[in-house]
């Protein structure tokens, strides 16, 4: 790990293992599936549920100031607390959640290698005790809306030819053969993808254990599809998640210096009246 551009945001099981008991560390589990945590969890770890404590479920957006202030103090994190995020499905809402922490300005955040497969495959301990923190009042700070694509931005970009577009969904869905993966429910009315996107599935940044890529396999990887430090990126799916991992690797593993995450996603732009879409494979890289 030490040859990412920042290194410091990923930990390994070993390290973890060692830090159960530290009071500095807190471990979150975000999971896709929501009820993997009762079946066994690190020991220590509270769980975030993505659908209801990491969005607002009656705007259609992220966690705001206020509420992220509460969902940290009933976790018994202080600003100063090292926070270890871990999920299923190699960590994609585990990489969602760390994405909402950083607007919101939290130092230390970090994401468990492998997440909750490596560790299960390790045979690590688990536990199926859900424990309590002392509550704490924590104070973020104003949100870093630079992290953030909102359309606006997207819209220009896409005129001016001004930015990587990443679209980090499956094939399928990026040539408009489906408009959302199997059993979720957030949709849109027309399939395709933003008009100059690359198809970077998400999953091809983590090999077989969960773990992700090599610096140098994930450089290929984007480079390959014309994406690079010298414009800047915008990394999208369907609702924000699987982008905001995307994001993570391109931001933190390869150190791109201006990388953000469409949040609106396909289920804004695929509902915009008078938005223009294209269907089918990505043209050549650079166009």
């Amino acid at each position: 790990m030490a040859q990412y551009a920042h290194p410091e945001v990923v930990v390994d099981t070993e390290w973890l293992a060692g830090k159960l008991k530290d009071p500095s560390v807190r471990i979150v589990e975000v999971d896709v599936d929501t009820s993997a945590y009762d079946l066994g969890h690190i020991p220590g770890a509270i769980a975030w549920a993505w659908t209801t404590q990491l969005s607002d479920t009656v705007r259609r957006d992220i966690l705001s100031k206020g509420d992220l202030e509460a969902l940290l103090s009933k976790s018994g994190i202080k600003p100063d607390t090292t926070i270890i995020l871990y999920g299923d499905s190699n960590n994609w809402f585990a990489a969602w959640a760390f994405w909402q922490l950083k607007v919101y300005g939290h130092k230390d955040v970090r994401l468990l290698n492998g997440g909750r497969k490596k560790w299960l495959a390790e045979s690590r301990e688990v536990s199926d005790q859900a424990p309590s923190y002392e509550h704490t009042q924590y104070k973020a700070q104003e949100p870093d809306l630079s992290l953030r694509a909102f359309l606006p931005q997207v819209q220009d970009a896409v005129k001016k030819h001004a930015a990587s577009l990443v679209d980090v969904r499956g094939p399928q869905e990026f040539t408009g053969e489906i408009l959302a993966p199997p059993g979720l429910p957030e949709t849109c009315q027309r399939g395709g993808h933003i008009p100059g996107a690359r198809n970077v599935p998400w999953s091809k940044a983590c090999n077989d254990d969960g773990t992700f890529k090599s610096f140098d396999e994930l450089k290929a990887l984007y480079s390959a599809e014309g994406v690079s430090a010298s414009k800047p990126t915008i990394a999208y799916c369907r609702i924000g998640e699987r982008s905001s991992h995307t994001w993570f690797v391109l931001k933190y593993l390869l150190g791109l210096p201006n990388v953000t995450n469409y949040d609106g996603s396909w289920t804004e732009w695929g509902n915009l009246v008078g938005a223009p879409v294209e269907r089918g494979a990505a043209k050549s890289a650079g166009v």
